[in-house]
């Protein structure tokens, strides 16, 4: 039976990669905050922000997380409003929800102070097996891999993995490789190595083998077959959304703004109000609201720049006292994983009593930053920005 190529590594040759490895991430290691101390709050907090989010990204919003609710008791206690505020913008909103419900665990169950071991570590919510690996071995030493794309894309170079990242089951062998060369005396250094590593050098599409420390140690360097690496069959495209999106104002100059119900996605956000149409009808407004060109206009006595819209074309249904401006301001579009929205945005006036709903606030624009806008709503904001210069 054919060994994996790292069972063929001698304990020598082992040792001499892991003093190789961590030489160079000694003297190359990125200077980020979250790296200034072994606290694993800070740790546990950034290595969430980093999922799915560049790094250069993620370091303003860190200063100000970590500002704002700076222990885990602060954190547990955080109202939601200035939670999801605090992690507006970095989308996957879930990701906030789950850390203050972990850290109400921690103070629950734990006496406030972060578990210790990777079991426990574990039971936390929205902790997984590469966040466990990440807070265990940087915060407490544990010689636990953290596993995530960029070190499968370094593992998988490394000794010719031909196992398909993008299934679950092909962990079980990049977690077998890593316990094989993980450095035991410091396995938080060598995981951020790793992390370094595949960021900067050993990347997706042009990997730089001529900078890279661990070349002399590479498979696929010395066969020539680096790009052939990872192997990773494509992601399902996501499937397309379609909603007509309206910004009403009304003659105090306030925008009507709905917030999202407490489940699914984009819980407890705001936004001008949307509603799902078909491709179709998407399609037919687009056209038929497109012929005119003229600015937005807010004065409400040059009706001739608005229309009333007819019965069986409506940007929205149920505003009965709204006059519409004769064309649409432009399509926005916003990418979930594995969802895609189209939002054909529109614009009114407000000329008449309008009964709210429980979920609906009239905002000025100035009181805007008062709320947590996802990504989309941002967008569209930015949308009626435009139009209004």
């Amino acid at each position: 039976m054919t060994k994996n190529k790292w069972e063929s590594w001698t304990p020598e040759a082992t040792k001499d990669f892991q003093l190789t490895f961590i030489s160079w991430y000694e003297k190359e290691k990125r200077n980020l905050p979250w790296r200034v101390n072994q606290d694993p709050y800070r740790i546990w907090i950034s290595e969430i922000m980093l999922q799915q989010t560049r790094v250069d990204t993620v370091i303003d919003y860190y200063y100000r997380f970590m500002e704002w609710f700076p222990t885990i008791s602060d954190l547990a206690e955080a109202p939601d409003d200035r939670l999801l505020k605090a992690w507006e913008g970095l989308g996957y909103y879930s990701r906030a929800r789950n850390l203050k419900a972990a850290a109400q665990q921690i103070v629950s169950d734990f006496d406030g102070q972060m578990p210790q071991t990777i079991d426990e570590i574990r039971e936390l919510k929205g902790i997984g097996p590469y966040t466990a690996g990440a807070i265990g071995s940087i915060a407490f030493e544990l010689p636990e891999p953290a596993i995530d794309g960029n070190v499968m894309r370094v593992v998988s170079r490394l000794f010719e993995i031909d196992a398909d990242i993008a299934k679950a089951s092909s962990r079980k062998i990049f977690d077998e490789a890593m316990r094989t060369i993980i450095d035991e005396q410091r396995p938080g250094d060598f995981n951020q190595a790793m992390m370094d590593l595949g960021s900067a050098i050993c990347t997706p599409t042009s990997p730089k083998c001529e900078e890279c420390p661990i070349s002399a140690y590479c498979e696929s360097y010395a066969q020539g077959t680096m790009t052939n690496y990872p192997v990773k069959t494509k992601k399902q495209k996501p499937k397309d959304v379609y909603y007509i999106g309206t910004i009403i104002e009304n003659k105090q100059q306030e925008y009507l703004l709905e917030q999202r119900g407490e489940n699914g996605l984009l819980a407890n956000m705001w936004l001008f109000p949307i509603q799902e149409v078909s491709k179709k009808v998407f399609e037919q407004m687009q056209s038929e609201w497109s012929e005119e060109e003229q600015q937005l206009s807010l004065a409400l006595d040059q009706e001739q720049e608005l229309m009333v819209a007819e019965e069986n074309v409506v940007p929205l249904e149920g505003y009965d006292h709204v006059v519409w401006q004769k064309r649409n301001l432009g399509e926005v579009t916003h990418i979930f994983s594995h969802l895609k929205w189209h939002i054909l945005v529109f614009y009114g006036r407000n000329t008449g009593e309008m009964t709210l709903e429980e979920n609906q606030e009239w905002v000025s624009a100035d009181r805007f930053s008062d709320y947590v806008f996802p990504k989309p709503q941002q967008k569209m904001a930015a949308l009626l920005e435009q139009e209004m210069r």
